[in-house]
């Protein structure tokens, strides 16, 4: 192999990496939600800060929908018209 095509093959494997980790590193955190809770609680459309945040929680949704605290929200009429809105589906736990 090239000089020049090593260095391009270990920026691109350093890349890659990197994005790996990122999207591992989601933190479950239910406030990370706030922007969620006029479409939740209310009857509110879902802004476009709602559906982005709640993508990033997706990995997280199993946790909610079995904390006593949360999962009215999760399992709501609203909560699941929330995530239909979003595109993130229902979880099933």
């Amino acid at each position: 192999m090239k000089p020049a095509a090593q260095v391009v093959f270990a920026a691109l494997a350093v890349v890659l990496v990197l994005a790996a980790a990122g999207a591992e590193a989601a933190t479950c955190d239910a406030t990370q939600l706030a922007p969620c809770a006029g479409a939740i609680i209310g009857n509110a459309a879902p802004t476009a800060a709602c559906c982005s945040r709640m993508k990033e929680q997706q990995p997280c949704l199993c946790t909610y929908a079995r904390d006593p605290n949360l999962q009215r929200y999760v399992n709501s009429p609203n909560g699941k018209k929330t995530l239909a809105a979003c595109r993130v589906p229902v979880p099933s736990c």
